[in-house]
């Protein structure tokens, strides 16, 4: 089977790159928009910007992928508030031109999407939940669903929430931002109102290799098995790091006046995947002593 992952310089992206190569015999071919690559360095790369629907119909069309795998995305949701643009670009306009690429080369997509869909009054989360995003980046990334929905391609669509863990260059995440405030004896406030899972990278690569090996279409929550508050998950962390936990600080959301709206109550349910396509999530215990070892510490 050819595979073809976009945005592989990530987290999730290296996360599937390194799962994918270790686990399976798929042919891979991994893109992503940096002329560097920064991690699978015994996979063939090359350079490619999704949002040029050209470039996209040139490499897709040479290589002629049996699967899309996107992992490429635009995530920071404060600075989706002023940079909408840039935003709406990478997380809908990019995915409609996955779409064009699929049907062209009869690719399947496999995408990913976020509990930011949903307004976070009223959680956990099925994956028949209607949405209803409070942010901006919630809304592009409920854009890029409906787009996939109304494609008429064969697509899956992996939701998660909170994503986190390690790789070469990789953005600051939750447990990261955690690891280098209290290394350094400095204390961190953490919110205890937002409740939800929380997903390390290896999950939603293992989740995603699943999805391919049954052929599953449709959309499936991918996530961690505890719904916690972020002031639990850094608590678990300080006993998992050996940190005092008295450096972390409970506040409030409103506290931090973050320019995006935050779903509160959220989290989403695994149930269908565990069924159908076996997958069993870490707990926070587990995928903290996992991000432990990957840290070497």
């Amino acid at each position: 089977m050819k595979i073809l992952v976009t945005g592989t310089n990530g987290l999730l992206g290296q996360a599937v790159t390194k799962l994918f190569k270790r686990e399976t015999d798929f042919d891979l071919l991994v893109t992503s928009i940096e002329q560097e690559q920064y991690a699978a360095s015994d996979c063939e790369y090359r350079q490619l910007d999704i949002n040029s629907r050209e470039e996209l119909k040139k490499i897709t069309g040479n290589y002629l992928p049996d699967v899309i795998i996107n992992c490429a995305a635009y995530t920071d949701v404060d600075k989706s508030e002023t940079e909408r643009e840039l935003c709406w670009k990478l997380n809908v306009d990019a995915v409609k031109n996955l779409i064009i690429a699929s049907r062209i080369n009869n690719s399947r997509i496999i995408h990913y999407s976020t509990d930011y869909v949903f307004d976070g009054k009223n959680g956990p989360y099925t994956e028949e939940s209607k949405p209803s995003p409070v942010s901006f980046y919630g809304r592009s990334k409920l854009a890029g669903e409906n787009a996939l929905l109304t494609s008429g391609v064969d697509f899956a669509i992996l939701r998660t929430v909170v994503l986190f863990g390690t790789g070469k260059k990789v953005k600051p995440n939750f447990p990261l931002w955690l690891l280098s405030k209290l290394k350094n004896s400095e204390p961190v406030n953490v919110v205890d109102d937002q409740i939800s899972n929380n997903t390390i990278a290896d999950d939603l690569a293992y989740g995603t290799l699943k999805i391919i090996e049954k052929g599953s279409r449709g959309i499936y929550n991918i996530a961690g098995k505890d719904i916690i508050s972020r002031y639990e998950f850094a608590m678990i962390f300080c006993d998992i790091f050996k940190f005092d936990r008295n450096m972390v600080n409970r506040i409030k959301t409103k506290d931090l006046s973050q320019p995006a709206s935050r779903p509160l109550k959220s989290g989403l349910i695994t149930l269908k995947a565990e069924a159908e396509l076996g997958f069993q999530p870490m707990d926070t215990s587990e995928a903290l002593s996992l991000l432990k070892i990957q840290l070497g510490m």
